[in-house]
């Protein structure tokens, strides 16, 4: 698929499972799983969540992460064209997320 046919602008839901290309994880997808729950790395494929229409492919850094609701949010920026998507961490991937602020509480440090 192209950028340029019409993509749909409402989710949909894709069952697949996956191996990071950044750091090799094994990933069951559930669905709606958007990164790695390893390096929490995810990959520019969607324009809209789930339709798989984005050309990028380049991989895409979680780069910011706040709180919506009492639960934790992180941002993704692509390294290939600069895109970002905000996504929300799953609960089973609270020690990824704490090692992703202190990672980047590092870098501003």
């Amino acid at each position: 698929m192209t950028e340029s046919r019409k993509p749909s602008r409402r989710f949909q839901r894709r069952l697949e499972d996956f191996t990071c290309e950044r750091c090799g994880a094994f990933n069951v997808g559930d669905g709606y799983t958007n990164h790695c729950s390893a390096c929490l790395t995810s990959k520019h494929v969607d324009i809209h969540p789930g339709d798989r229409t984005a050309a990028c492919g380049g991989l895409m850094r979680p780069v910011a992460v706040d709180r919506i609701h009492g639960r934790p949010r992180l941002t993704h920026r692509c390294e290939r064209c600069g895109f970002e998507r905000a996504n929300y961490a799953r609960p089973e991937e609270t020690e990824a997320v704490i090692r992703l602020m202190r990672d980047l509480a590092d870098d501003t440090g």
